[in-house]
């Protein structure tokens, strides 16, 4: 499978009919191009309940200009800046005089798109062993879901399933990228945020309706403001591990009532191993939580205790809450309960957790580490620095000036060059060897960029692998 580019879409030098759009949010000079709508062009935004109109203008390179003459790129900072206060889908609040809105321009755009996919550009880790739905086809399953989500019945699925619609197994920085616009292109989200949450997770596909306050009082419904990676009309997703990238985030939670018994409580926490068990009167009412040690204190105080005396107060935090921000909590406390995208108590998270999550990343950020070293010094000493930049940056753009400002792309560039590799000496395959380098260099924008799902299962054996090769071969 092959990973998407985030090149902007051109107009045919033949035809304004084909039009290629690759994986990212459209924009208002894309409907320029594709000859949707025109440089001047008068774009309106009624506010009926308030009694209001807002005008603004198409200029050439597909900015709106207000009659202040400020200018904007995106429509929804052009609509909140044209009110003056909140929040709005300018994609659902702009429209042509005709009544056009340019939601509705921008779906005759990704029809336009579907039909005419871009081709394949190159290979990325997070898009195998997955056959990716046709561009037409999943431009359909999009079209259907807005349909659902607009009837008040979202589809639901797993993260995982999510991500086999655009041929993915994890979310890599670009396949997120590409998700999140695809989904904001056809205004949907998924809740809970698909980025948020583990890969098994179970989200929706809404369109979500927000209500805007209005500086008089008023309010106004402008639907749906993007909650997708890189909301608004911004495609950069957000980078680190959320509360919900952990399984027990999201995972259940056993749980007693206010009455219960101790009895009750000290089974559920033996038969079940747990150290705590949260205390709740509702779904969403948390009173607290036993532990073994308010058992043990309430008792001691009081043979004859209530159940209540052992009741101690309980950290919690939301499922899309940076996960390094919890670390002190648990320092202290050992775990945080976790509330959903419903504010239902929904799981737990243990110190023991968030140890997993950073163990599993550091063992290959380390390996990959060593190998970069490993490769630079072998580099370093077979080559000259100018036989290297010329093959590397041969433009001299980068200002290289030691092996140390190379990346393990630069390696790639350089060992792909067959005089190069000859002046190595080694009896290996060329091929072979820089697709290998190419996966490790996959694999290193991954743990740059936090992707929340585990590499694959032989992605540090193969690192190693490389690191053994080099230790032979390279001197």
């Amino acid at each position: 499978m092959t990973e998407p580019t985030a090149e902007s879409a051109t107009a045919s030098t033949t035809t304004r009919n084909t039009y290629l759009l690759d994986g990212r949010r459209a924009t208002v000079a894309d409907l320029l191009n594709a000859g949707l709508i025109k440089e001047g062009d008068e774009l309106v935004f009624d506010r009926p309940r308030v009694g209001s109109r807002h005008t603004a203008r198409v200029i050439p390179d597909g900015r709106f200009e207000l009659p202040d003459g400020q200018t904007f790129r995106s429509p929804s900072q052009a609509a909140a800046a044209a009110v003056g206060a909140g929040s709005f889908d300018g994609w659902h609040a702009w429209a042509l005089p005709d009544g056009t809105m340019l939601d509705d321009l921008r779906q005759r755009l990704l029809d336009m798109a579907a039909a005419n996919p871009a081709p394949p550009t190159s290979p990325a880790t997070d898009r195998n062993d997955v056959e990716q739905p046709a561009p037409l086809e999943r431009h359909a399953w999009l079209k259907q879901a807005r349909e659902l989500a607009a009837e008040g019945n979202p589809r639901t699925l797993s993260v995982r399933e999510l991500l086999g619609w655009w041929g993915a197994r994890r979310r890599g920085y670009l396949i997120t990228r590409q998700v999140g616009a695809d989904l904001a292109n056809h205004s949907l989200v998924t809740s809970p945020g698909f980025d948020k949450v583990y890969l098994d997770a179970t989200v929706q596909l809404i369109g979500v309706a927000q209500d805007i306050e209005i500086q008089d009082g008023s309010q106004q419904t402008v639907s749906p403001v993007s909650e997708a990676p890189g909301g608004g009309d911004n495609d950069a997703p957000e980078v680190g591990l959320t509360v919900g990238n952990l399984p027990s985030a999201l995972g259940g939670i056993s749980s007693v009532s206010p009455s219960a018994t101790f009895e009750e409580a000290i089974t559920l926490m033996a038969i079940n191993d747990f150290s705590q068990l949260p205390v709740l009167a509702g779904p969403r009412s948390l009173r607290g939580v036993v532990t073994w040690k308010s058992i043990a204190r309430a008792r001691h105080a009081n043979s004859d205790a209530a159940f209540a005396q052992a009741i101690v107060p309980a950290q919690e935090v939301s499922f899309d809450h940076d996960l390094i921000d919890i670390l002190p909590v648990l320092a202290d406390c050992d775990f945080v309960l976790v509330r959903d995208q419903t504010n239902c108590v929904a799981g737990i998270v243990t110190a023991s957790d968030v140890a997993g999550a950073y163990g599993s990343l550091a063992t290959p950020f380390f390996l990959v580490g060593e190998f970069d070293q490993r490769l630079r010094g072998i580099i370093a000493n077979r080559f000259a620095l100018a036989e290297t930049t010329d093959l590397c940056d041969p433009e001299g753009s980068r200002g290289i000036t030691s092996f140390d400002d190379m990346s393990i792309g630069d390696y790639l560039q350089v060992l792909r060059n067959k005089a190069a590799w000859q002046k190595l000496g080694w009896p290996l395959d060329r091929k072979i060897f820089t697709g290998r380098l190419d996966e490790i260099r996959e694999i290193r924008n991954d743990l740059m960029h936090f992707n929340p799902d585990p590499l694959p299962e032989d992605a540090v054996q193969n690192i190693r692998h490389m690191i053994n090769l080099l230790r032979e071969y390279g001197g």
